[in-house]
């Protein structure tokens, strides 16, 4: 008897990923913000670098944590 069920580790593993997506989709686009608001100080360039990378990060977490809870559910 081959019964399909949700892996409960991998559900709570992919959750988790998109919980960090979350965050970061409020964290990139505030420091976007701060940086654009601010060209005229000193560390413009640097917090745009890492406010782009962390836009970057969410995109990536996102597409993760969805493979991850698709994968737990219909593998």
């Amino acid at each position: 008897m081959d019964t399909k069920r949700t892996n409960k580790e991998e559900l709570v593993r992919g959750i988790k990923a998109m919980g960090v997506s979350l965050v970061l989709m409020f964290i990139g686009p505030s420091l976007i913000y701060v940086a654009l608001s601010n060209t005229e100080k000193s560390l413009y360039i640097p917090i745009l670098i890492v406010a782009f990378i962390l836009c970057i990060l969410a995109i990536y977490f996102a597409f993760k944590g969805l493979k991850i809870i698709m994968d737990s559910m219909f593998k």
